[in-house]
């Protein structure tokens, strides 16, 4: 089989296409056989030796993706071969094949392509876990998402609409503010060119925002944690411009506010009914038409790493998808 592999940490240019063996079921696991695998942030962490889980090298990067069961292990049930899922594997996915435990899949939902699929559960199953389960977002209340033309940004808008907030989306351009518009955003900033303090109090009336959904960290975090209202949230979801933000205390407690950590990974290893609740719940908005999953572009997988790249630039909008076969 063909796979991107990880010979030593580095920029995605150091990334090379192999040919691998197959691998095998062992019991408890089940081999896929990859359709599509979409690019998220932590890919480019973890080839650069940046993410808090290390693989050993060599390894394949890609945490997410869509197939067919080719091989399930002994002592695996309720999984066949031929069915199509989805998977979240925390690395593996970028070949033509891959193995992971048969607890990782999911199904894939019906009418769900495959290129769909790939894009779909983490950025949607982590939003949900933020802004249902750890920030308590109730209808009436306003959701600041930011970086929010990334892939978890334009599931936070859908899911803040879904769940009756209002929705101000913050992104770095125009172009990018017009996505989030198309996917629900009530209100828009452009923070490369606004002030982003005076804007949200603008838009609020001075007010602030009950909930702030942060992928982003860096610069953006602390004007954002100011403007926040009465018993507001900021949930922590990560830190793609590359800063760990510190914040003064003092904020949180003049506000009342809480600052709300959002660790996706995890809560679905220590919450799995929880965990699986979540994901029937996006299944059924999903069939619904009530989300849509924004797949701005496609590339082979001998194109890893020139997606990658466009990744690290900040290019993307939505999700970038490698097809497989």
């Amino acid at each position: 089989m063909k796979a991107v592999v990880c010979k030593e940490f580095g920029p995605p240019d150091s990334l090379r296409i192999e040919e691998l063996p197959s691998p095998r079921a062992g019991p408890g696991e089940a081999v896929i056989s990859v359709k599509a695998a979409s690019l998220n942030f932590p890919d480019v962490l973890i080839i650069q030796n940046k993410y808090q889980f290390k693989p050993p090298l060599p390894f394949s990067p890609g945490s997410e993706l869509a197939g067919v069961v080719k091989e399930v292990g002994a002592g695996v049930q309720g999984w066949h071969v031929g069915d199509k899922v989805i998977a979240c594997t925390t690395y593996g996915a970028f070949a033509e094949e891959v193995k992971t435990e048969a607890a990782r899949l999911m199904p894939l939902p019906g009418k769900m392509d495959f290129v769909t699929g790939a894009a779909f559960l983490l950025t949607y199953a982590t939003t949900d876990h933020a802004l249902r389960d750890r920030g308590a977002l109730a209808a009436g209340e306003t959701l600041l998402v930011l970086g929010a033309a990334g892939g978890v940004g334009l599931a936070a808008i859908e899911i803040g609409k879904v769940l009756g907030a209002r929705v101000i989306a913050c992104a770095s351009s125009e172009e990018k503010l017009a996505v989030c518009r198309s996917h629900g955003a009530d209100a828009t900033i452009n923070y490369a060119a606004e002030d982003l303090r005076e804007r949200i109090k603008a838009l609020t009336d001075g007010r602030g925002v009950d909930v702030v959904y942060d992928p982003v960290g860096g610069p953006y975090t602390e004007p954002a944690f100011r403007s926040i209202a009465w018993r507001g949230r900021l949930l922590v979801v990560g830190f793609a411009a590359g800063e760990i933000p510190k914040l003064p205390l003092n904020l949180a407690l003049l506000k009342g506010a809480s600052i709300v950590g959002v660790f996706w990974g995890d809560f679905a290893r220590r919450e799995p009914a929880r965990f699986a609740d979540s994901v029937r719940q996006l299944a059924k908005w999903y069939q619904e038409g009530r989300l849509r999953p924004h797949v701005s572009e496609t590339f082979p997988l001998e194109r890893a790493a020139e997606a990658l790249k466009r990744l690290v630039a900040r290019q993307v909008k939505g999700k970038v998808v490698l097809t497989v076969g």
